[in-house]
């Protein structure tokens, strides 16, 4: 057995503002599928938002202002004490990031740049060109490897050991292998990521599977509002890369297929910058009444930019759209269409990073605080990352402080026993059956285009029955290399592919139960907010039977839920 402190599951912006936070105290190891510097939040294009009030048109810019435009922008299903913490640790954390050495982009008397972001009352989005995930998540791993951060990489973490609501460690399979090992820790920080791989069309990594949500489903923890996703406006048609916000801060455009700015009908002052949710459902309904291109998107227009500032601010947009497109934007218009690109929902927890569960702790986009409701605005999910793995790592300090007990080594081999039961189970399967390839396919299909920008009872209906028949396949899934599990990609396919479908139940599920449009959640049937019988978070408790949904409130303080215009 292999014992730590603290262990972090994941090595993110979130996982790794953490592990900074407590390794200066207790011995701390990250746990993570890939190498630091390939988790998702590398892609992260456009900015972090804080009310610095550094640009023309923002001296007027406070964390309060930035707290209502976050509330509002939600649909007013954020909790607004949480949305509070998180605008005020905001400025800190983006200087503390310039200390550690962050690159951010600079104004000509060297303060930091900050640009428009969607449903922003003010330019707040600090940013490091349009690669901004990159150089914030390279700074934190240099200053997590500089504090002694141990790093255990390419293990994927099989199950929590968790027993009397206490987590006691992990069970782990190390990818090159095969070997499963048990983890000891006194607190464990899931900082795992977004679930955005069950949805055929994606700007996110295919590490992106929700695999630590599912592990606290699965040990007992509360799952909040799930049926809360947001489709990115803008993904490069194709191949669903991101097509960041910021090109449309800098000033973009979108055209449909008459030449036409079509914003201007749907939000006629924020125009390109209205947040997300509106901004896709309008492309959405361009391309569903015949107004895109082929039927599949629309245009997003750089070109009167210039390419001064194209090459200067976009730079990464530009090359992705040369390399996967074909498309040099200076000259023309790049093909964009939604994709889905965020997870609003996840593992319950408080302001602090805790769980139900005594000593597991959860940050980032695998997390649910919530601070971005029914939908996010562009600029708040690497802020939310870095506020939230501070606050977590402060909450693990506090709480090793206190005298927190050491983990049970019988639990812990009970748990390991579990998962060897369970590997070898998959093996002695028929490898002649069918596949996980095939099911995670129709699982990815039905989930995008029947609970996708658009919805309606009877095709989130016809998607949950095809979940649970997937859900009965699964049981009988092969894998085709049988002789080893070193080096075996199918085998953690298989074991990922369990949670990727209980994720998905919970989004189809939750999305029936609302019967109202809020925020990314869009049911046709039901084309308006519900506040008398809808403005709660959806909890979803995993039992042997599926899920077991109940509601809690929404903690609203400051801002009285409004109907939102932009």
């Amino acid at each position: 057995m292999i014992s730590h402190d603290v262990l972090v599951i994941g090595a993110g912006l979130a996982g790794l503002r953490a592990a900074v936070g407590v390794s200066q105290k207790y011995d701390t190891a990250v746990l993570t599928k890939v190498h630091p510097v390939r988790s998702h939040s590398v892609a992260a294009q456009g900015g972090m938002n804080a009310a610095l009030a550094n640009v023309e048109g923002s001296k007027d810019d406070t964390t309060e202002k930035h707290a209502f435009d976050t509330v509002k922008g939600s649909d007013y299903l954020a909790d607004q004490p949480a949305v509070k913490v998180m605008c005020e640790e905001a400025p800190g954390l983006v200087y503390e990031l310039e200390h550690f050495g962050c690159p951010w982009s600079r104004l000509e008397d060297g303060r930091i740049a900050q640009r428009p972001f969607g449903g922003a009352g003010y330019p707040r989005c600090c940013y490091a060109s349009d690669r901004t995930g990159h150089m914030a998540l390279h700074t934190l791993y240099e200053k997590a490897v500089e504090l002694g951060v141990r790093f255990l990489e390419e293990w994927f973490v099989l199950s929590l050991a968790v027993e009397n609501d206490r987590i006691h460690g992990v069970v782990a399979m190390e990818l090159a292998t095969g070997k499963v090992e048990v983890f000891g820790a006194k607190t464990v920080v899931l900082a795992t990521g977004g679930y955005g791989r069950i949805f055929s069309r994606s700007s996110n990594a295919l590490i992106n599977t929700g695999s630590g949500i599912a592990l606290a489903y699965e040990a007992g923890v509360p799952i909040e509002d799930m049926e809360f996703v947001q489709f990115h406006p803008t993904t490069l048609y194709g191949t669903n890369i991101l097509m960041s916000e910021g090109a449309r801060g800098e000033g973009g455009y979108l055209v449909n297929n008459r030449g036409e700015r079509f914003m201007e009908k749907y939000a006629s002052s924020a125009m390109e910058l209205a947040p997300r949710d509106i901004v896709a459902r309008s492309i959405q309904t361009e391309i569903n009444e015949g107004r895109g291109f082929n039927d599949e998107y629309v245009h997003l227009d750089l070109r009167h930019l210039g390419r001064e500032k194209i090459v200067e601010r976009l730079p990464g947009i530009r090359e992705i759209a040369i390399d996967f497109a074909g498309i040099e934007p200076i000259d023309e218009p790049i093909p964009v269409q939604p994709g889905q690109h965020y997870s609003m929902g996840g593992i319950a927890t408080d302001v602090k990073g805790a769980t139900n569960v005594k000593g597991l702790f959860a940050a980032g986009e695998c997390a649910c605080v919530s601070v971005h409701g029914a939908n996010r605005l562009g600029g708040n999910s690497l802020l939310d990352t870095t506020v939230f793995g501070k606050l977590a790592g402060e909450a693990v300090k506090e709480y090793l402080d206190s005298g927190a007990e050491s983990p049970d080594a019988k639990i812990l081999h009970s748990a390991f026993k579990r998962q060897e039961k369970s590997i070898q189970e998959i093996f002695s399967r028929e490898s002649k059956g069918e596949t996980p390839g095939g099911i995670l396919t129709e699982m990815r299909e039905t989930v995008f285009h029947k609970c996708g920008v658009f919805r309606e009872k009877n095709t989130l209906e016809e998607a949950y029955s095809k979940i649970r028949e997937l859900q009965e396949r699964y049981c009988k899934v092969a894998i085709q290399n049988i002789t080893t599990r070193r080096y075996n990609p199918g085998l953690m396919n298989v074991l990922e592919l369990k949670g990727m479908l209980e994720m998905a139940e919970l989004i189809v599920a939750g999305a029936i139960a609302r019967e109202e449009c809020r925020g990314a959640h869009w049911r046709t049937d039901f084309p308006v907010r519900d506040d008398k019988n809808w403005l709660k978070h959806t909890m979803a408790v995993c039992s042997q039977d599926g899920p077991v949904f109940r509601y809690t409130d929404v903690e609203i303080t400051d801002y009285e839920p409004k109907e939102r215009q932009y």
